[in-house]
């Protein structure tokens, strides 16, 4: 069965459109929420399949549908019992994981980075997290706390390579890089984005749907590093032997992504 025209062609024409990233990640998120779950499941289920080949425009939408199911459980759960129920194999490929539940250690009984002077208060620290100041910002990418990441995440001093630095830093939280997922500004570039999929302390349910994402070379990556997550490697293996060689192609620059 194919999906009805009318909400993947809405999705085609609106999703790029919305330069607004967070706009964005909302407009996709109310419109499959206001979908019926078969329509939604079976429009995915056709986007997928553009994805397993490589279509960058599918590539585009299903990044706003990977942060917006982590905004809405209730509608993951709902697609996945759906792609389950309609036999959708791409869908399910994507959904195969369960939506993340955080599962770390109490982020207040982390220890935090070493200073010199008091130790500062959690609200002292998101508090500098906000500021433009860079001088305080090689300590904030070290604090273990999620609400101070989510803070600095969105400091408009904060440069792609900080954040890439925190993406592929090992050990970690996997809170800390479910934050960096969450926030379209940073999970829209491609080198964080990979290095996200090859983090192995990435939760598999955030990592797997991101690996529909990647292009042929990322994928033969994640192959060779070894310290990548079973899953991640698995979901890896399986695209790649599911995509034609000749679609190799380089992954979507920002301005691609952002049109």
């Amino acid at each position: 069965m194919a999906a009805p025209a009318s909400l993947l062609e809405e999705l085609l024409l609106g999703t790029p459109a919305l330069v607004d990233l967070t706009i964005r990640d909302a407009w996709v998120r109310e419109r499959l929420q206001q979908a019926p779950a078969p329509v939604a499941a079976f429009t995915l289920d056709q986007l997928c399949q553009q994805a397993e080949l490589a279509s960058p425009q599918a590539r585009v939408i299903l990044l706003s549908v990977v942060r917006a199911l982590l905004q809405d459980d209730t509608l993951a759960q709902r697609l996945r019992e759906e792609a389950a129920a309609g036999a959708l194999l791409s869908l399910d490929r994507f959904l195969r994981w369960p939506t993340y539940q955080p599962r770390s250690s109490d982020p207040h009984a982390r220890p935090l980075p070493q200073s010199t002077g008091r130790s500062l208060t959690l609200g002292e620290r998101k508090s500098l997290a906000r500021r433009p100041d860079r001088r305080s910002f090689d300590r904030l990418l070290r604090d273990p706390h999620p609400d101070v990441i989510r803070m600095l995440l969105q400091n408009p001093r904060l440069t792609e390579d900080d954040v890439l630095r925190l993406a592929a830093k090992r050990p970690n939280f996997p809170d800390i890089l479910v934050e960096i997922a969450r926030t379209p500004r940073w999970s829209v570039r491609p080198r964080i984005r990979i290095a996200l999929v090859l983090n192995p302390a990435t939760p598999p349910e955030i990592a797997v749907p991101m690996v529909l994402l990647l292009v042929h070379h990322e994928l033969r990556l994640v192959l060779e590093l070894t310290d990548a997550n079973a899953p991640v490697r698995a979901a890896a293996a399986e695209l790649l032997r599911r995509r034609p060689p000749q679609l190799d192609e380089e992954p979507p620059d920002d301005k691609e992504l952002l049109q």
